[in-house]
């Protein structure tokens, strides 16, 4: 898309004044242009666009997963260390010491 649609939308609202139409008509067009502006200059206006944006979620939803699994690991680690800790503080108040050794 090379704006011509959009040239002559504003060519004829300037000659004939601006209808309601005409307005939605240019700013639909002048959408459309822009969206198609903004995929070229990222790369994703060719065929093989959807399959790249499909893998790219896809290793997003794995990243997620991943970072959560970590994050779940690392606290049970965290409360594990901390059940230990007490236990361990439990067995010196009662006079197991040596247990511990």
């Amino acid at each position: 898309m090379t704006g011509a649609v959009l040239a002559q939308l504003m060519a004829q609202g300037s000659r004939e004044g601006i209808d309601i139409a005409t307005l939605r008509a240019i700013a639909e067009e002048a959408g459309e242009l822009g969206a198609t502006r903004a995929l070229t200059r990222l790369g994703l206006a060719d065929e093989r666009a959807p399959r790249d944006l499909a893998e790219l979620r896809e290793l997003l939803a794995a990243w997620r997963d991943a970072k959560k699994s970590a994050w779940r690991a690392v606290f049970q680690w965290l409360v594990r260390l901390v059940l230990a800790l007490l236990l361990a503080g439990i067995a010196m108040r009662l006079g197991f010491e040596e247990w511990l050794k």
